[in-house]
């Protein structure tokens, strides 16, 4: 299946941007900008407008010590600093409608908590591999799309769309909404991953390895799957999990 993609900026290493003044530029460029580290406490007229800029953004704001701040640069930062993203974050409303009109049908990853950034990339690799159409993920405690994400992902987050959302909970409501079923890969079921229909418009939703899947979501979810475990070891690593799921699906829509 082709994945519905927009051509995106290749760089190799994520770009800083220092000082209020170059941040609110920035934004105001629409820049594709990954986070803002900001010091704590900090105050000032210039400052006030950089937040009121942010207010309406989906922008992760990190309040830091100047420590943190001084170790990524020397530089005069005035408290504020910008991490541009190597790659452009999409919006999962315009995507869904564009995979039926192609005639296909939509399989999303909804990755919730997900912070490792070699799990990012590794499951991003694995559902380029698999025809995945988007991957969603929350605007906070998410991975950091970087250089070790990219290099693990074999260049694979440059090639499938990335939509960064601020309630994955409103998002997964939007899917259902739009016709797919959305299926949480959990241990908290009986029901194994081969029980859901997956032939059927799909969101598959992945929880961080230490909490899994938020409570929310899971109450939101039409159905829950677990991957049969039979060893002494009582977990799979996430990016692996992903694998497992995502090749079942990948296995009912090509029998």
């Amino acid at each position: 299946m082709d994945n519905h993609r927009r051509p995106q900026r290749v760089k190799e290493n994520n770009e800083f941007v220092f000082g209020i003044r170059a941040v609110i530029e920035a934004v105001k460029a629409a820049r594709d900008i990954e986070t803002i580290y900001v010091q704590r406490g900090l105050s000032g007229e210039l400052f006030l407008e950089l937040k009121a800029l942010l207010k309406d953004t989906l922008i992760p704001i990190n309040s830091v010590p100047i420590e943190k701040l001084n170790r990524m640069s020397q530089k005069n930062h005035q408290g504020v600093i910008a991490v541009i993203s190597p790659i452009t974050y999409q919006n999962i409303e315009d995507i869904v409608p564009s995979i039926f009109e192609k005639g296909e049908v939509p399989l999303i990853l909804v990755l919730d908590s997900v912070t490792d950034v070699r799990n990012m990339g590794a499951i991003a690799r694995t559902a380029a591999c698999v025809g995945v159409h988007a991957i969603v993920v929350p605007l906070k405690n998410a991975a950091q799309i970087n250089a070790d994400a990219i290099k693990t992902s074999a260049g694979a987050l440059f090639n499938i769309p990335i939509c960064r959302h601020a309630n994955l909970h409103k998002t997964c409501l939007f899917l259902q909404d739009s016709g797919l079923q959305i299926v949480a890969c959990t241990e908290k079921t009986d029901d194994l991953i081969y029980s859901p229909d997956y032939t059927a418009p799909t969101a598959i939703v992945m929880g961080s390895e230490d909490e899994g899947i938020s409570n929310e979501l899971l109450r939101v979810a039409d159905h829950l799957a677990k991957i049969p475990m039979a060893g002494k070891i009582e977990s799979l690593n996430v990016s692996v999990a992903a694998g497992v799921i995502l090749y079942e699906a990948v296995r009912q829509r090509t029998v």
